[in-house]
């Protein structure tokens, strides 16, 4: 694939750049025969190539095309994202070359390129002005303490729909809450921070948990396992149970780790709120 855009690139007077970057061009990314390719054309006009997509079909029999926008030092580049009938998955990004001139210009390189790039072409010697990759970008920071209070705060919040929905049967908002909010957005956020303190803070974990299982032991990966559950009304409250458990856990660690204060108050506080939910089906 990556032949082919390199060739049908070189012919195109109005491409001056080509570069590979994300999953394919970083170093912390494990790659395998279904990763994308992430390609940026850096353009002097991208009119041909926005109002006809046939330049698509030179790499292979389209299967499925999604025309997105996506955001470039904060404006808004058009994509065509693609999936050919062989199985490759393409995500062409146009960008206007002043784009990349500006880049160039930066003291550091912009997140998306910091953690990866390969120079695919270039036909006026631009990219030898682009700094190198760091490939730290995207691993996770030490949070602040407000950071940390606000997102334990979030958590316990949360965990008063799920119990709420659950006592009512209402298994889509309770899930929501659950999955979403609780799980991917707090949770996960938190066992980021928690697999960092025996990393160094220097450990790249992926995007929505990539990387994240093969970072924890068994008992861990077991407890984890524990916080998922079917639609049924019971099994989501003990997936609560074992979430509100293992965040317990892993948030007392982190703020061990940083010494921070955890909010203990707060937690015994809301947890019998909730059980109280469960018990009874309201708060007296």
């Amino acid at each position: 694939m990556l032949d082919k855009i390199q060739k049908w690139a070189k012919t195109q007077s109005e491409i001056r750049v080509v570069l590979l970057t994300s999953s394919r061009a970083s170093k912390n990314e494990k790659v395998d025969q279904l990763s994308d390719y992430d390609i940026e054309l850096y353009v002097e006009d991208m009119n041909p190539y926005v109002e006809n997509n046939n330049w698509l079909s030179k790499f292979g029999e389209v299967l499925m095309l999604l025309p997105e926008k996506r955001e470039l030092l904060g404006i808004k580049q058009p994509t065509r994202l693609v999936i050919y009938k062989n199985g490759d998955k393409v995500d062409f990004t146009l960008a206007d070359i002043a784009v990349l001139k500006k880049i160039c210009s930066l003291p550091h390189l912009p997140d998306w390129l910091d953690d990866g790039y390969k120079v695919l072409l270039d036909k006026d010697g631009l990219t030898k002005k682009l700094k190198r990759p760091t490939y730290k970008s995207y691993i996770p920071k030490k949070p602040s303490e407000e950071e940390f209070r606000k997102l334990v705060s979030e958590f316990w919040w949360d965990t008063t729909y799920v119990a709420k929905n659950l006592w009512r049967k209402e298994i889509l908002p309770a899930k929501y809450s659950s999955d979403v909010v609780i799980r991917y957005k707090l949770l996960l956020k938190m066992l980021e921070w928690y697999i960092q303190i025996n990393r160094g803070w220097n450990y790249r974990t992926g995007f929505v948990g990539k990387g994240v299982i093969e970072s924890l032991n068994k008992s861990e990966l077991d407890e984890l396992r524990g916080i998922f559950s079917s639609a049924d009304v019971e099994e989501n409250w003990q997936a609560l149970f074992n979430t509100i458990k293992f965040f317990r856990k892993i948030a007392v660690a982190v703020a061990h780790n940083l010494e921070y204060e955890y909010p203990y108050e707060l937690d015994n506080n809301v947890f019998e709120y909730v059980k109280k939910i469960w018990d009874n089906g309201k708060c007296k």
